[in-house]
Formats: structure tokens, sequence, C-alpha cells
């Protein structure tokens, strides 16, 4: 083991080219979805002025998340999980470019930019499930959650440069540019995926349909770690998710400059790049369960943090503070997942974990927007930020299979060919 993989376990890089590929084609994508996140936001504010409508986005995302995701997790586990996210990438491209078209035309409205919002959630969702999948395919049993890992740091690198970058661009150049450079970065994230070897899931194929979807949730119940996990992330993420405050807090407080709005993104990629930067740790942390809880706590304490903060310096620092924590509960989380449920059921255990992950940020917004405009800003923040650590400090206190998680003891083998949940699991050693 190297110095650097005593911090940021680099060995998926090394060892994998296939992983690498995906890698890189999904932190350069990432990074032009970040910018079009800072457009969109900006742009809504621009057009209504409402926190409310700001927060409306929230829900335009979660609710094709949450339908669509299901769906794309039945998929996952039926077909080649490699050609349904190449499809559904190549519709999020087309998407992209219709945002810069609107951006750029008198088709410019909120109305439009909704729809184009909601459209793209249903790629998003239809191929988000298939696409958690392929590091446990990629990589051996012990470098699954440095993948993860890796996976992660790459979306906290895009944060850390992205939304920084479209402040700067949206200010000198428009918000159709930033749409613009989404959709040339898509073409990477085409570039990862096409080098995949074929990715059909292990064992017998599921079909697609409600019954198998059912069985997905069926195998989640019978698994209180999975159970206790997602239930943690829904506190973390639904109480007291920040980022449909952002344009107020930084209109009412900083003066309202586009730059400014982005370092609040920054500031929580700050955090988490320097959580990754240390993350081999967490990567070999034999209780991944209990760090997820510590925290996924000590995210609700920064951005109370956030919500009381006077000066700039301190709202960012808060910000950072909250983004490590999230970038450690993350990781634990997707170790968790991945390693505690055989191939056959990740495409439909991927999609639960994607209807939390996403669509629970994106209705904590809805909530946050909605809290902020009858209350303020500040109330909202801080009172998410206080009932994620009551709500966190539950679980940790109810789930003792959480706590105890062990990836060299829980880790999930392949049911039998009957298809029923946990039948014929094997404990790998």
């Amino acid at each position: 083991m190297s110095f650097l993989d005593g911090f940021l376990d680099t060995r998926p890089l090394r060892s994998s080219p296939a992983f690498r590929r995906l890698w890189v084609g999904t932190t350069l994508s990432g990074l032009g979805g970040q910018l079009t996140m800072v457009a969109v936001l900006y742009q809504v504010w621009e057009l209504t002025g409402s926190p409310a409508a700001v927060g409306a986005l929230g829900l335009v995302r979660a609710v094709p998340m949450v339908v669509f995701g299901l769906v794309g997790g039945s998929l996952a586990d039926a077909v080649d999980r490699r050609r349904l996210v190449l499809l559904t990438t190549v519709g999020q491209l087309g998407v992209a470019v219709m945002l810069a078209v609107q951006a750029f035309t008198e088709l410019r409205s909120y109305a439009v930019l909704l729809v184009l919002v909601a459209v793209q959630s249903v790629g998003g969702a239809l191929g988000a499930p298939a696409r958690r999948t392929f590091v446990p395919r990629l990589l051996p049993a012990e470098q699954v959650t440095a993948g993860v890992a890796l996976s992660h740091v790459s979306f906290q690198f895009a944060m850390l440069g992205g939304p920084a970058l479209g402040g700067l661009v949206i200010a000198h150049a428009g918000i159709g540019v930033c749409y613009l450079v989404d959709s040339i970065t898509f073409l990477a994230a085409l570039y990862g995926v096409r080098g995949l070897p074929a990715m059909r899931p292990v064992g017998l194929p599921a079909r697609p349909g409600i019954r198998t979807v059912w069985e997905g949730w069926r195998f989640i119940a019978t698994r209180p770690a999975l159970g206790g996990a997602f239930l943690t992330d829904v506190f973390a993420t639904v109480l007291a998710m920040p980022i449909a405050l952002f344009p107020v807090v930084n209109a009412e407080r900083f003066g309202g400059r586009p730059e400014t709005l982005g370092l609040f993104f920054t500031a929580i990629a700050v955090g988490g790049v320097v959580a990754g930067a240390v993350s081999g740790r967490v990567a070999r942390s034999g209780r991944p369960g209990v760090v997820m809880l510590v925290t996924a706590g000590v995210w609700g304490v920064g951005l109370a943090g956030f919500g009381l903060a006077p000066y700039l310096w301190l709202a960012l620092g808060c910000l950072a503070v909250a983004g490590a924590a999230d970038t450690f509960s993350v990781i634990s989380r997707g170790s968790i997942v991945q390693l505690a449920t055989p191939d056959s059921h990740r495409g439909r255990v991927s999609a639960v974990e994607l209807i939390v992950g996403a669509s629970g940020p994106d209705v904590g917004n809805f909530r946050a927007g909605l809290v902020g405009d009858v209350t303020s800003a500040t109330f909202a923040l801080v009172a998410g930020g206080v009932m994620c650590v009551a709500g966190v400090a539950g679980v940790a206190a109810t789930n003792r299979s959480l706590r105890r998680f062990s990836p060299t003891a829980d880790v999930a083998g392949e049911p039998e060919e009957s298809g029923e949940p946990g039948e014929g699991l094997r404990t790998a050693v």
C-alpha cells in the first residue's frame, strides 16, 4: 500500500482501466452538470425572485426521480446495464442542448425551464441505478469501498470547480454558455461508458414490472442495515437540505452577486475534497454504519451553523464542515448498499438508493423553500439542522444492525435462482 493510499485509496484507478475511463468521463460530465445546476438556480431566481419558485425545482426533479428511478432499477436487473446507461446519457445530452437553445431564444421562461429540468431528471433516473452497479462489477470486493470513495471524490471535485466557474461564466458570458459546456461534457460521459464490457445482471435476470420493483423493496425490508442507512439519509436530506435557500441568503446577507452564490457550492465541495483526501481511512473502516451515523449528525450541525452565520467566512466554513461530513456519510452508505446486496438485486436496491439520495435533497429543497418563504431562511436552516440531528440520533439508538455492519462479515452473495430476496445468501470471509 502506498502512502497516498493511506489517505485517498487509488488502487481502483491503477488496477482497472475500465474503471479509470469511467471515472474520467464521469468527472468531466459532473463538472458540466454543476455549471447547469448553478445556471438553472440563477435563471429561476432571475425570472421569479421567489424562494418558493427556486424550491419548486426540487419537486420537479424529485417526482420523476421517484417514478422513473424505480423503473430504471427494474430495467437494470433485466437488461444490459451498459446499453441502458448509453441510451439515457444520449437523451440527457439532447436535453442539455435544448436548455442552451431556450437560454438564447424567446423560449426562455420559467415554465419551459421546469419542463426541461423534469425531462432531464427522467433520463438521469432511468440510467442511474444501472450506473451505480458498475463499481462492484469492475472491481474486486476489497476495492469496492475505495471505488465508491473515488466516485464521490469525483463528484466533490466537480462541485469544487463547477459552481464557482458557473458563477463566473454567468457573470461574463451568460447562462446559455453554461448549458453549452454541459452539452459538451456529456460526450465525455459517453466515452467513459462506451468502453465498458457488457453488463448483464449475474444470475437469473429479473422481469421488468411492478412485482420486480416490489421484490427490491422486500429485500431491503429484510436487511435492517440497508433500511437504517436509507432512513439516515432521508433525515439528512429531506430535513436539512440548504440549496434552495442559497439565493435568498446570498441576497439578504452578502450582496446577491453570482460569484458569491457559486462560492456556497464551492465551500461544500472544499470540505468534501478534504474529506476525500483522507477517505482511505474510511474505506478501511470496520464499522461504516457508525461512520455514517456520526457524520450525518455533523452535517446537520454544520447547516444549522450556516443558518446563523453573519459573516461570509463563517458561512463558508460551516458549509465546508457540512461538505466533509457529507462525503464520509455518502461513502459509508455506498459501501453498505453495494456490499450488502447481491448483483441480481443491485439494480433495484440502487434505485432505492437513487430515490433517497437524489430525490431526498430535491424534496428537502422544496421543504426549505416553503419554510423560508413562510418564516425566514435562518429559521428554515436552523430548524432543519436540529431535526436532522434528532432523527439520526433516533436511528443510531434503535438500529443495532447498522451500527455493527462490517464489510468483512456482511458481504452478500448471490441468491438462488428462485429469485426470492434473501434466499441462498452466503457470507464472504
